[in-house]
Parts: structure tokens; sequence; C-alpha cells
């Protein structure tokens, strides 16, 4: 099933071509209404007659969040703020939020990103969709709602957080569509315990989880407890919001809508244009964008491209699951180390809740990693001697996969913070 089947399955070389000339006229509209990029090109020796054919793209300098950073709030915006409809930013917990704005043509364009999302996990206008992403200036929450709208369904706006009512609605309304992070669909399931709700209580059918990097195993636990089918969509504030990339009803990678976002993989440390297959960091650029024109933006997630063609039909490239960002990276004695990498390994332990936390120390002039991890009612309530052959069983299996020595420390049931928004992983206490 499909949004716009034209776009969606055009024709490989027809989409280069459009490609192509949705590139230049963008280049041509960063250089000449934002200064910014003007001094970046002409810096570079780059005008915007040199971008003739797509592999030119490369030649183009990148745009850095720190630049978004850099130019606030406005300064990266290509019109004038009579034109811009729609603000949105970051938290800004880290410094300046980044900014972002929209014309009206733009948040036609999300709608319809977010639209061909939606049917890809099987929305209609007879779906409910609840959307629990937030409302506000995190782009997740609108940016849903519009897309629900433009094709019809109806549209629960329930925001994060208030869970017990969260899941009231799914009772009363009849939600078929539920969308949220992950890690906060696990959370509701918790919750659904507590009230003694049952999945088969409930009338929804699929999810659409993102906002946060999450696992294959994640997957198969959000789905073996709640009953549904759970897809992986992919966006950027800085690109548009959510809508970027979303799974097929395969789910095996993520199409990118290519005739609005052009992706690159390159190695994060030299900046080499990587080729399909190649797993490194992606690079988009926005193809369509007005207010906010974005030239090969360094998303930092890492993820591959697959250019092969998907038994659904749809021409657009695909992407691997995001499973790490290069800045959310911990590096521990050399080691490189993501929160995903043992998400994975935890999910296959028996007896152990998918929710977990890693610690880092620096105890003298060594690192250490400590994983607090949540184990079941049961498992916490056995003899201790089955509680420390679990907690050697886990830290035998995370130093075989992370290559590091780790601590693991076992703690009781919902002691570790749930989120109602992207989860918190990493506590990193080391004075760098």
């Amino acid at each position: 099933m499909y949004w716009n089947q034209e776009m969606e399955c055009m024709p490989r070389p027809q989409l280069a071509d459009l490609e192509l000339r949705r590139l230049k006229e963008t280049v041509f509209r960063a250089y000449t209404f934002v200064p910014a990029y003007r001094e970046k090109m002409d810096a570079a020796g780059i005008k915007p007659y040199d971008i003739q054919k797509l592999e030119d793209l490369a030649h183009l300098p990148f745009t850095t969040k720190q630049d978004l950073r850099d130019a606030y709030p406005f300064g990266l915006f290509a019109v004038p703020m009579s034109e811009v409809v729609r603000i949105h930013s970051s938290s800004g917990t880290t410094g300046k939020p980044t900014v972002v704005g929209y014309t009206q043509k733009d948040l036609f364009t999300w709608s319809e990103m977010m639209a061909r999302a939606l049917t890809c996990a099987g929305a209609t206008r007879h779906s409910i969709v609840q959307n629990a992403y937030g409302y506000g200036l995190f782009t997740g929450g609108l940016g849903v709602h519009y897309g629900a709208e433009r094709i019809g369904a109806s549209v629960i706006p329930s925001s994060g957080g208030n869970t017990k009512r969260q899941v009231m609605l799914m009772q009363d309304f009849g939600s078929t569509i539920l969308t949220c992070t992950p890690s906060y669909a696990l959370y509701m399931y918790e919750v659904m315990q507590e009230m003694g709700v049952r999945p088969s209580d409930l009338r929804l059918k699929a999810g659409i989880f993102g906002a946060e990097p999450w696992t294959e195993n994640m997957r198969r636990e959000i789905e073996s407890k709640l009953g549904i089918a759970a897809y992986d969509i992919y966006g950027l504030s800085e690109i548009i919001g959510p809508g970027v990339a979303m799974e097929c009803e395969l789910r095996n990678g993520l199409h990118v809508f290519e005739d609005h976002f052009l992706p690159e993989i390159i190695n994060p440390e030299t900046g080499e244009v990587l080729p399909p297959g190649e797993h490194g960091e992606l690079v988009i650029t926005t193809l369509t964008k007005e207010a906010l024109p974005m030239l090969r933006y360094r998303t930092r997630d890492l993820t591959s491209l697959d250019v092969s063609p998907c038994p659904c039909g749809r021409t657009h490239v695909r992407m691997k699951k995001v499973l790490g960002r290069s800045d959310d990276m911990i590096i521990i004695r050399g080691v490189n180390v993501f929160p995903s990498m043992v998400e994975s390994v935890l999910l296959n332990v028996a007896g152990v809740e998918p929710h977990y936390l890693l610690v880092v120390d620096r105890v003298g002039s060594l690192d250490e990693l400590e994983v607090r991890v949540e184990v079941s009612e049961k498992v916490f309530s056995d003899e201790v001697r089955k509680l420390e052959e679990l907690n050697r069983q886990i830290r035998k299996e995370l130093e075989g996969a992370l290559g590091v020595a780790v601590k693991v420390r076992l703690v009781e049931p919902k002691s570790i913070e749930r989120s109602e928004g992207k989860a918190r992983r990493v506590i990193d206490n080391r004075k760098m």
C-alpha cells in the first residue's frame, strides 16, 4: 500500500534526474539567500553552477549542528520571517538550541512525508492514531499529527506522559496505531500490567517508534508484549522532523524519501564518501526545503545504505536501522561502546528486563564501566546463588561483545528511571 505511488516507486534513473534538478535549485537557493552558506562555498571554491551531476555533491562543504548554533536563531533561514509560519527548536540543554523554520510549503511537504510513513505501517483513513510523541517545540508530535490528518485518520493528540490515561484512551477510543519512543512503549506495557489491561483488550495493530536508537531485540520485545507490528521511523528536526525515512511492511531497512532528501554515507573521521553497503555516518541534503535548506548535514547517526530493489516496490534507497550516534559513543580504555550494543546482549538473556543504565567512572587513571540491569520480580526474589550466576553470565556476554571489562549490577524491577520521551542510557561521571 502506497500513499504516493508515482513518487515512491519512480524508476531510479528518473528519480536521479529529479534529484539532480532539485539539488541544483537547493544549492542556488542556499548560496543566494544564506550568507553563511555563501561564505562556506566561496571558501571551498565552489559556485552553484559547479553542481552538474549528483556526484558533485561531494564537493560541497558539510553543515553541522554547530553551524546552526552559531547562526542562532534565524541566521540559516533562506526566506524572510514573514514567510516562516512555524518555528521548532531543540531543548538546548547543552547550550543554545538549534532552531528550525518552515514555510507553508514546507509544512505541506512534511505532512506528505508523514502520510507516506504512516501508510507504510498500514494506516488508512479508518485508522485511529494515538500520538504519544511530545507536542511543542519538539517536532515529533506535530509532525505525526499533520501526517495522520493528511490521510484522513482520526488522531488522538495524547502527547507524552500521564501513562494511565494513555492506556485508558487506548481502551476507550479503540486506538489502532500507537506512535511514541520505543522505550515509552515498553513503559506503557508495564503500566498496562499494573492496571490489569491485556494487549488483547486493545485494538492496537501497529506502532511507529523513533526518536532514539533501538535494536531488533527490542522490536521483538515490544511486539511480543504488545501484540503489534513495530515499525521504525527516522527523522531529525534539522532536516524536517520525523518522516525522513520509514520502514515498509517488510521491515528490512528504512526507505529514505529521496525525492526530498538526498542521503550519503561518509567516514566520520575523514569525511570521505563511502559506497553503498559501507557503514558510516549519514549525511543528508534537503532537496525541497524553502525556509531552512540543509547542504550535506552531518547527522552523526551511524548506518549504511542499501540500493538493491525492495520487494515492496518502492525504489527509494533503504538505510539500515540506526543503532548508534557518533556523539553517543562512549570510549572505555580505547574501546568504542554504544548503548545499543549493550541492549542487544541484554535482551537475549532470560530474566532481564529491557531497562538498563551505563555508568562510567574514572578510578585513578582507568575508566570503569558499570552496567545496571533490571531483572524480573521472579529473578530478583531468587536465591543469592542464582543471582550471582546471572551476574556472571551477563558480564561474560557483555565483555565478549564489547571487548572491554564490565561491572554488572543487578537491580530490582522498576528501579531505573523511566522516560516518557527519549530514554537516558548513559551517565558519564568522568571529568573529561
